[in-house]
């Protein structure tokens, strides 16, 4: 069905990213559906250039209808990403060839540029897995949250958006804030979407639609933001700051914001998600998701302090939420793509960890959400 070797079918058993659901006494193997689905969903990342190493790492035992649709979703991007990369060097190979035909030399310079358009697939596949993990994480947040109007609608509604307003998103990720709220959004806005990765602004324009006047793309680090004083309304920072250095940013926002301008900035509190850390340490107490506390950065308890040098009438929302989780994958899910050391205690004992997170979802396992904005104006 596969169109693979029985050799091959067991190579991936023996590397433990594709295991039979059931293997008889006498040794055969049986698959299921949702087996061959993985199989496919690992064959399909093979094609496009992943190690094994990369696919255990981002394909686990979950195979239900929203893995895959996300999944898919993810792979598609990222062939786009890759034909957009192969026409780059396309026509950097054929300039080059222009080139050394027409001058009978060659410019060293634009031979350099080639091989860094050849390297672009390692950004590509760092972009893909980063791009796993928040769907990873937004899944999660999607199924199981109690609160049904959703953060981005509620995000939007606390943004107060009003006609003729020029707008700055800095950090804007996918558009996803745009994409969910585009039917409520005024006709004569102006919003300018600005990320420091060039995929994001990628995958933005193609959640939003290029076609759509409101709305421009700009790359650059909100570090320097390329635009003159008094330049918007409002300008929103949705998840960024505890990623940044808050003074500099907060000085070039305050500079860009019309005097009475709005900022709105997120964060969480201290005590956002605290449940899934405890859980994996109850596991292994060795596992540790984060290498740093952004709450601690810039979060609920401390953000008022860092923000008021730069702005007044600082005041905080809280978005009132909770999780109640009933099934194990979605929680694994979102527990192997954190940013810590997880994946080096976990993989090898993926059904051992299993088992244990069943266990506790068995009768619902609560989940503590403490996210809000702060919602602050330009003197």
């Amino acid at each position: 069905m596969a169109n693979i070797s029985v050799r091959t079918v067991r190579f991936y058993d023996k590397q433990n990213i594709l295991k039979p659901s059931y293997v008889s006494p006498s040794g055969s193997r049986f698959y299921t559906d949702q087996d061959f689905a993985r199989l496919q969903q690992i064959l399909l990342l093979k094609y496009l250039g992943f190690s094994l190493d990369d696919i255990k790492e981002m394909t686990i035992d979950d195979t239900d209808f929203h893995f895959m649709l996300n999944s898919l979703k993810m792979q598609q991007k990222l062939i786009r990403d890759r034909i957009e990369q192969l026409q780059m060097v396309e026509k950097a190979i054929e300039d080059t060839t222009q080139e050394i035909s027409t001058q009978q030399s060659i410019n060293w310079s634009r031979m350099l540029n080639l091989i860094h358009l050849t390297n672009m697939e390692k950004s590509l596949k760092s972009q893909y897995q980063n791009s796993s993990n928040i769907s990873a994480r937004i899944r999660l947040h999607s199924l199981y949250s109690k609160n049904k109007q959703g953060w981005f609608p509620w995000l939007f509604e606390e943004c107060h958006i009003k006609d003729n307003m020029k707008i700055l998103e800095i950090g804007c990720g996918s558009g996803s804030l745009w994409a969910e709220n585009k039917d409520k959004l005024p006709i004569t806005v102006s919003i300018t979407l600005s990320d420091i990765s060039e995929g994001m602004l990628r995958d933005a324009k193609r959640e939003i639609g290029s076609l759509d006047n409101r709305f421009s793309f700009h790359s650059f680090d909100c570090h320097e933001i390329p635009y003159p004083d008094s330049s918007f309304d409002l300008v929103i920072a949705n998840h960024v700051l505890f990623y940044c250095d808050i003074p500099k940013v907060c000085r070039e926002v305050q500079r860009v914001l019309k005097p009475g301008g709005a900022f709105l900035c997120s964060a969480y509190g201290s005590a956002h998600m605290e449940e899934i850390s405890n859980l994996v340490q109850e596991f292994d107490s060795r596992i540790i998701l984060s290498g740093e506390k952004l709450y601690e950065k810039f979060g609920k308890e401390n953000g008022k302090t860092l923000l008021s040098p730069y702005f007044s009438s600082i005041s905080w929302q809280l978005y009132e939420d909770y999780l109640e989780v009933d099934t194990p994958e979605p929680l694994i899910d979102y527990i192997l793509s954190c940013h810590g050391n997880q994946n080096q205690y976990l993989l090898d004992r993926y059904k051992e960890f299993r088992s244990f997170v069943a266990k506790k979802t068995k009768t619902s396992f609560h989940i503590t959400k403490e996210a809000g904005v702060f919602l602050c104006k330009r003197p």
